[in-house]
């Protein structure tokens, strides 16, 4: 059975996620707040800051600053 939410990021309601994709707090949120839609347009964005800033997923420091880029991208915070 689909999981409906009012997507903070649409600013609709639509499919949830199917389990939390992220860890902790702000996985949670994720989970509660953000469509399936919303998470799939946080990927492809994701994926460019990766490759155009040549981040390494490995690196505390990137993870740190792709997660804060992830944050203002999903909840405009």
């Amino acid at each position: 059975m689909n999981r409906i939410i009012f997507c903070t990021f649409l600013k609709e309601k639509s499919e949830g996620q199917d389990f939390q994709c992220y860890p902790g707090k702000i996985g949670e949120k994720i989970y509660n707040e953000i469509s399936k839609k919303a998470w799939k347009k946080w990927i492809v964005q994701q994926t460019i800051l990766i490759n155009e800033n040549k981040l390494n997923m490995s690196n505390v420091k990137d993870r740190k600053k792709l997660e804060k880029h992830m944050k203002l991208f999903l909840f405009k915070k």
